[in-house]
């Protein structure tokens, strides 16, 4: 008799360890590679757009079976550059965009995005929702993120106001005129896993 309940409770425990395997999943976090990621952004006035880049200071993905399903990602907002103007022209510019006119560097010196909801729409795109923090203000934002291989790539159109970053901006001040600079700039973002 004990031999019979010993190859049952035996084949017992290698059901449960078949139905562990069959029904387990894989989770890791994918770091993103800063060196080989890129960011770059772009500004428009009424007069024309300016354009940069922003390194991303770290990140990472959150994959379960190959897929994303979430991630967190930090820009070091120091790093800000211009990248259509050269000399003095340059030096105001980035100086301009790291002062409380627009990013406040010195007190915020990250951004950060956090997805909340990660959704495969097709194969290798995402339908992603999460939350944006850029100069202390934190905002929700959805967008489409495409996955090919080891990259991730998705445009982002950011309204700075939402930032409270508003110089210059015609939702809050009358009469700007040809100084006026739109409230929507646009990250283009790749991402290297």
């Amino acid at each position: 008799m004990k031999t019979r309940t010993n190859i049952t409770k035996r084949i017992f425990a290698g059901f449960i360890a078949l139905a562990l395997v069959a029904f387990s999943t894989t989770f890791e976090k994918k770091k993103v590679n800063v060196n080989e990621s890129k960011i770059t952004w772009t500004g428009e006035k009424l007069t024309g757009s300016h354009e940069g880049t922003i390194s991303l200071k770290d990140g990472y993905f959150e994959m379960e079976n190959g897929k994303i399903i979430g991630g967190e990602f930090t820009a070091d907002m120091s790093t800000i550059t211009v990248t259509d103007l050269s000399g003095d022209s340059k030096k105001k510019l980035e100086g301009h965009l790291n002062s409380d006119d627009f990013f406040g560097v010195s007190n915020y010196p990250t951004a950060t995005f956090k997805m909340n909801t990660v959704v495969e729409k097709s194969n290798g795109v995402y339908g992603v929702a999460g939350d944006m923090t850029i100069k202390g203000k934190t905002n929700p934002i959805a967008f489409d993120l495409k996955v090919d291989g080891n990259t991730a790539m998705t445009t982002l159109v950011i309204d700075r106001s939402k930032y409270d970053i508003r110089y210059g901006s015609g939702s809050f001040f009358d009469d700007l005129g040809d100084k006026t600079i739109y409230d929507e700039f646009t990250l283009d973002i790749m991402l290297k896993m």
